[in-house]
């Protein structure tokens, strides 16, 4: 398996957590590749039409996003599931996992016009916008966070790879103020040796 990677990406560590977790990061060839919006990579593109990390070449096919990507690592490994076989178990878990996802789709969108748009281009209400989607996800991931018990699913996952990403571009929000037991759940979480393996360089 090949994954085209970014270090920095939070889809990138999800697919990595996930694959960590399951005993298969050794079977993965990591091919780092930068890319951004304004900038793709064209030889991703040759895998991905969205030019997007991550991008996973495996048994001939290409597989992208990281959800496709974590459910498929799912089917290679014989260890308890990251994505419950059926019933309210799988779809709690799918729905955290967009809900974590949601999150870093704003967060990524703010960063982007932070980063990328010139500053008399950028629109501040827009800004806004997105960061109150990302305050929503937080509330409801605190809502949640008595319920992060158990071995870990995609939801979970999802949720600790978005928590990181705030702490890593975003600290300066504090996202902890307000939501103590989510901070709790993911202070633990973020010392397991798939979340330390898989730590953005500073």
């Amino acid at each position: 398996m090949k994954l085209m990677y970014s270090p920095t990406s939070p889809y990138v560590r999800k697919v990595m957590v996930l694959a960590i977790e399951a005993g298969l990061d050794k079977k993965i060839d990591k091919e780092t590749v930068a890319t951004t919006p304004v900038a793709p990579n064209r030889d991703l593109a040759k895998t991905n039409p969205l030019v997007k990390v991550p991008s996973l070449r495996a048994e001939g096919l290409s597989l992208y996003d990281s959800p496709v990507i974590c459910e498929y690592l799912d089917s290679k490994h014989r260890k308890k599931k990251f994505f419950p076989a059926k019933g309210k178990a799988r779809f709690n878990a799918l729905r955290q996992q967009a809900l974590g996802d949601g999150l870093l789709d704003a967060a990524l969108l703010v960063r982007y016009e932070l980063t990328l748009r010139e500053e008399p281009m950028r629109n501040a209400a827009w800004q806004e916008a997105q960061m109150k989607k990302i305050r929503s996800a937080l509330d409801q991931m605190e809502k949640e966070a008595g319920t992060l018990r158990g071995s870990p699913t995609i939801g979970h996952i999802t949720f600790a790879c978005a928590l990181a990403y705030l702490d890593f571009r975003f600290a300066d929000e504090g996202w902890r103020k307000g939501h103590k037991k989510l901070a709790a759940w993911y202070d633990k979480f973020a010392q397991r040796p798939s979340m330390k393996a898989t730590m953005p360089p500073t």
